[in-house]
């Protein structure tokens, strides 16, 4: 199989992967969308290969391009060459990227997740951003998985990906339900702490964070609910010295994902 080269919009391939942008057909396709060199160049080493490569008029010789057509190629998938505005018609951004690419998820059950030291929970969030954010911070922590419970957004839309900036093809993230979640931490004897802003909470500075340690956090409006901090082994929170009242989730999760790290690295 060959370079494909593509000039008009009204293609199939450009319409199939445009379409890569709504969840019904990304579950319809079995396909996902990431876009930019950095993160496909990443997403190849560590071990995603494309089944279709898209790349702008005047990329193919960057030596980084050329060895994910050829991955690509080898793996029996489809390579197009393109003009930047439709590849950016595409990926939807407006400054256009040197390629996207389209990829087979890979599911990951709770049943197969083994406990790392650490594991990031996210409870009903709804952003896709803050979803890629706190993957990144599970990546920069060296944390094992980022476990979605119950109605939360899609990792595999394109504004997940990108927000995570690679990370989401480094950090297993996995979809399960509050009662899968609460039945695995007993299997695992894991310990449950949740950020909440609560009465009990104690500063979350002054936790012990013994692994397998679960740390949760809640959906971006609302919080943890009633019922999921009382499964809690312990709650902590951020103290807040001015005016608001909590932080953004993302902040919030990167921010414990650090404090565990550094009480179980220092013993």
């Amino acid at each position: 199989m060959s370079i494909t080269t593509v000039t008009s919009a009204s293609n199939a391939t450009l319409k199939r992967l445009r379409s890569l942008r709504e969840k019904k057909y990304r579950r319809a396709e079995g396909l996902f969308l990431a876009e930019g060199l950095r993160i496909c160049t990443e997403a190849l080493d560590a071990g995603w290969v494309p089944r279709v490569l898209l790349f702008a008029q005047g990329k193919g010789d960057h030596p980084l391009v050329r060895r994910l057509a050829h991955a690509t190629l080898a793996g029996g998938g489809q390579v197009v060459e393109t003009t930047p505005d439709l590849l950016s018609g595409v990926t939807g951004k407006d400054n256009p990227q040197a390629v996207a690419a389209a990829y087979h998820p890979r599911t990951v059950t709770l049943d197969e997740l083994v406990p790392g030291p650490r594991t990031l929970v996210a409870e009903r969030l709804r952003d896709p951003g803050n979803l890629g954010t706190l993957l990144r911070a599970c990546d920069a922590t060296g944390t094992g998985a980022l476990i979605l419970l119950d109605d939360s957004a899609d990792p595999t839309s394109v504004e997940a990906v990108r927000a995570s900036m690679g990370a989401f093809f480094t950090v297993p993230c996995v979809q399960a339900t509050t009662a899968e979640l609460l039945a695995w931490k007993v299997r695992h004897g894991a310990v449950l702490t949740g950020a909440a802003l609560d009465a009990r909470a104690v500063d979350y500075r002054q936790a012990r964070y013994q692994p397998p340690a679960l740390l949760m956090v809640g959906n971006e409006a609302q919080g943890l609910p009633d019922a999921l901090m009382a499964e809690c082994d312990q709650l902590v929170i951020m103290p807040m010295r001015g005016k608001a009242d909590s932080l953004n989730v993302a902040m919030a999760g990167t921010l414990l994902l650090y404090q565990a790290l550094h009480w179980q690295e220092a013993g």
